[in-house]
Protein backbone atom coordinates (compact mmCIF):
# COMPACT_ATOMS: atom_id res chain seq x y z
CA UNK A 1 0.00 0.00 0.00
CA UNK A 2 1.17 3.50 -0.78
CA UNK A 3 1.50 6.52 1.44
CA UNK A 4 -1.94 7.91 0.61
CA UNK A 5 -3.75 4.90 2.10
CA UNK A 6 -1.63 5.29 5.24
CA UNK A 7 -2.74 8.92 5.58
CA UNK A 8 -6.49 8.21 5.69
CA UNK A 9 -6.68 8.22 9.49
CA UNK A 10 -4.75 10.68 11.63
CA UNK A 11 -4.99 10.71 15.41
CA UNK A 12 -3.72 13.90 17.05
CA UNK A 13 -2.54 13.17 20.60
CA UNK A 14 -0.27 14.39 23.35
CA UNK A 15 1.84 12.50 25.86
CA UNK A 16 0.15 11.64 29.15
CA UNK A 17 -3.38 12.05 27.77
CA UNK A 18 -5.72 9.34 29.08
CA UNK A 19 -8.40 10.22 26.52
CA UNK A 20 -5.78 9.75 23.80
CA UNK A 21 -5.19 6.19 24.98
CA UNK A 22 -8.94 5.50 24.88
CA UNK A 23 -9.18 7.03 21.40
CA UNK A 24 -6.33 4.83 20.18
CA UNK A 25 -8.22 1.76 21.44
CA UNK A 26 -11.23 2.81 19.33
CA UNK A 27 -9.55 4.09 16.18
CA UNK A 28 -6.79 1.54 15.54
CA UNK A 29 -9.12 -1.49 15.22
CA UNK A 30 -11.54 0.49 13.01
CA UNK A 31 -8.71 1.50 10.69
CA UNK A 32 -7.52 -2.11 10.53
CA UNK A 33 -11.05 -3.23 9.55
CA UNK A 34 -10.91 -0.69 6.71
CA UNK A 35 -7.50 -1.92 5.59
CA UNK A 36 -5.52 1.13 6.63
CA UNK A 37 -3.39 2.28 9.51
CA UNK A 38 -3.51 5.20 11.90
CA UNK A 39 -0.83 7.87 11.77
CA UNK A 40 -0.40 9.39 15.22
CA UNK A 41 0.76 12.96 15.54
CA UNK A 42 1.96 14.31 18.89
CA UNK A 43 0.78 17.92 18.78
CA UNK A 44 3.51 18.99 21.20
CA UNK A 45 6.44 17.63 19.17
CA UNK A 46 8.00 18.25 15.80
CA UNK A 47 8.32 21.23 13.50
CA UNK A 48 4.54 21.89 13.39
CA UNK A 49 4.05 21.76 17.17
CA UNK A 50 3.14 25.44 17.62
CA UNK A 51 0.51 25.34 14.87
CA UNK A 52 -0.92 21.99 15.99
CA UNK A 53 -1.04 23.01 19.63
CA UNK A 54 -2.90 26.19 18.66
CA UNK A 55 -5.35 24.20 16.54
CA UNK A 56 -5.91 21.11 18.69
CA UNK A 57 -4.52 21.92 22.16
CA UNK A 58 -7.86 21.95 23.99
CA UNK A 59 -9.44 19.21 21.89
CA UNK A 60 -7.05 16.22 21.91
CA UNK A 61 -7.52 13.55 21.04
CA UNK A 62 -8.72 14.53 17.57
CA UNK A 63 -9.29 12.04 14.76
CA UNK A 64 -9.49 12.87 11.08
CA UNK A 65 -10.45 10.58 8.22
CA UNK A 66 -9.44 11.64 4.72
CA UNK A 67 -8.61 15.08 6.12
CA UNK A 68 -12.03 15.66 7.70
CA UNK A 69 -12.30 15.94 11.49
CA UNK A 70 -14.52 13.15 12.79
CA UNK A 71 -14.35 13.76 16.49
CA UNK A 72 -12.46 14.94 19.52
CA UNK A 73 -12.22 14.18 23.25
CA UNK A 74 -14.36 11.01 23.28
CA UNK A 75 -14.30 9.38 19.86
CA UNK A 76 -17.54 7.96 18.44
CA UNK A 77 -16.70 4.59 16.85
CA UNK A 78 -19.81 4.64 14.65
CA UNK A 79 -18.94 8.00 13.16
CA UNK A 80 -15.37 6.93 12.39
CA UNK A 81 -16.59 3.64 10.87
CA UNK A 82 -19.05 5.49 8.62
CA UNK A 83 -16.37 7.93 7.52
CA UNK A 84 -14.02 5.08 6.65
CA UNK A 85 -16.74 3.27 4.70
CA UNK A 86 -17.83 6.41 2.87
CA UNK A 87 -14.33 7.20 1.76
CA UNK A 88 -13.99 4.09 -0.36
CA UNK A 89 -15.01 4.55 -3.95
Amino acid sequence: MGGQADERVVLYVREGCHLCEAARDVVVPLAAEAGTRVREVDIDAGPDAAELTDRYGELVPVVTVDGVQQGYWRIDAGRVRRALAGGRG
